[in-house]
């Protein structure tokens, strides 16, 4: 049997379950990009909240893809969620209640506009921001531009996420409606405050009056979330329909570990998510820059390496002596002098903890899955350490060896025919026979890669690599 409202029953004592009554739940989140990363962290943590408080129920948006809509509906928006440790447990999550495609825009457009309504959140990763290289909306993205040339008119259905918060905050304008809060989960630098810039960008060159209505009532707090999430696969699948007795169709897995730091500034009420584990803090930058530059610098560096070295996972590559040696002084004597710790936050201690998790043998995190999108990636996860490095006047040796990793990764998907998963994949796969033509790609590198000491530090970290030596 499948799981669903009717089967719930049925799950074991030993698996958790929503602890609370589902039929009392209203809908107070919209969230677009309900993928693994969503249902992993920031669904069980108003689940959690859900117990105390049943205003806070999501609901789904799935704008270019249906598989999530097709796997959770049926189940009544259930999930199961399982949290790796040296002992597996197993919990239902609830939280959402349905899941919108984008075949559905009046559905969308009516949920954001919905008076239950208090925040707006998204995972729609870095190409969903539609952003240029300067951080600013890209008013020459297809997506943007289509939104452009259809906003105002009869039927507009935005092509984008920008446009839709447009079109969602302009209909709760003009239903008389307060004003919401829109948080940003990305792995973004700022998230909140780029999101908010792209909104009111568009915002404006739709209709002025809108614009300054979202400014005087729209609240965009950045954030930092973190929590190791690998992919679902059929062992996932089978493991949890052991411990449930039940099929799901599409189950979920992280570790244990999680972090969701959010900046105290809020349009009306606050969900207490602080119940369930958040901080709420007056600055996140200092919680960002650490966790993008040390957890995720170091995981973009494994993940390059890792699979030029032949190995599949995370926790295969820290299994390489040689390779987790590099990470560790990488993360030690390379990144660490670039982050600010925030006030609670030891840097050495944190840096133990990373590792550890990487090490973790229960997460069967992919490599391969952390290799994409890495011209959206590795400007916030590893080329701002490059240029503070540079600024500083530190050595960046060990920094560009990552970099020249995927370089080497793109030649050689480049040589053998295979795609890549990435925004820039035609203009990447077109220029990697000549990593220097890749270097000079003001969209990923900026400046940067017409500095003279980065790009011979880069030939240099190319040329160890292409030996068969790691730096």
């Amino acid at each position: 049997m499948r799981l669903s409202p009717e089967t719930l029953q049925l799950v074991p004592a030993e698996v958790a379950r929503p602890a609370y009554d589902r039929t009392m739940v209203r809908q107070g989140v919209v969230h677009f990009g309900p993928g693994a990363f969503h249902r992993a962290h920031q669904a069980a943590a108003f689940d959690t909240l859900l117990a105390r408080d049943p205003r806070w129920g999501i609901t789904g948006v799935s704008l270019h893809s249906q598989g999530v809509a097709q796997a959770l509906n049926p189940q009544g928006g259930l999930y199961t969620l399982a949290l790796l440790d040296a002992q597996t447990d197993y919990r239902v999550i609830g939280s959402v209640g349905q899941v919108l495609t984008g075949a559905a825009p009046a559905a969308i457009l009516a949920a954001l506009a919905h008076a239950d309504t208090r925040v707006i959140s998204a995972t729609v990763t870095e190409k969903g921001y539609c952003l240029g290289g300067d951080g600013a909306l890209d008013f020459a993205h297809p997506a943007i531009a289509a939104d452009l040339a259809a906003a105002g008119g009869p039927g507009w259905v935005p092509a984008s996420f920008i446009g839709w918060l447009v079109q969602g905050l302009a209909a709760r304008r003009a239903a008389g409606l307060p004003g919401v809060t829109v948080l940003s989960c990305d792995n973004v630098t700022d998230n909140g405050r780029k999101l908010e810039a792209a909104t009111l960008a568009l915002a404006q060159a739709v209709d002025g009056e809108t614009a300054r209505w979202i400014g005087d009532h729209v609240r965009f707090p950045n954030a930092m979330v973190d929590s190791i999430t690998p992919a679902t696969d059929d062992a996932l699948r089978a493991q949890v329909a052991a411990a449930t007795g039940l099929e799901d169709a599409w189950p979920i897995q992280r570790e244990r570990f999680t972090q969701w730091v959010i900046e105290d500034r809020f349009a009306g009420e606050r969900p207490a998510l602080d119940l369930a584990g958040a901080t709420f803090a007056a600055d996140v930058r200092p919680f960002e820059a650490a966790k993008l530059r040390l957890l995720n610098g170091a995981h973009s560096t494994l993940a390059y390496l890792g699979l030029g070295l032949g190995h599949e996972t995370v926790a295969q590559a820290m299994q390489d002596a040689a390779l987790a040696t590099f990470v560790e002084r990488l993360m030690r004597e390379d990144i660490a002098p670039s982050v600010k710790a925030p006030p609670g936050l030891n840097l050495a201690g944190y840096i133990g903890d990373v590792l550890a998790r990487f090490a973790n043998s229960a997460i069967r995190h992919l490599l391969a899955q952390i290799a994409w999108d890495g011209s959206q990636k590795l400007p916030y996860r590893l080329l701002g350490t490059v240029q503070d490095a540079l600024d500083a006047g530190r050595p960046i040796d060990r920094l560009a060896v990552p970099i020249a990793a995927w370089l080497r990764f793109l030649a050689a998907a480049a040589r053998d025919g295979r795609p890549i998963t990435d925004p820039l994949a035609g203009e990447l796969l077109a220029r990697a026979p000549d990593w220097r033509a890749v270097l000079a790609m003001p969209a990923v590198f900026g400046a940067l890669g017409h500095d003279e000491d980065f790009v011979d530090a880069v030939a240099h970290a190319h040329a160890a690599l292409e030996e068969g030596r790691l730096p």
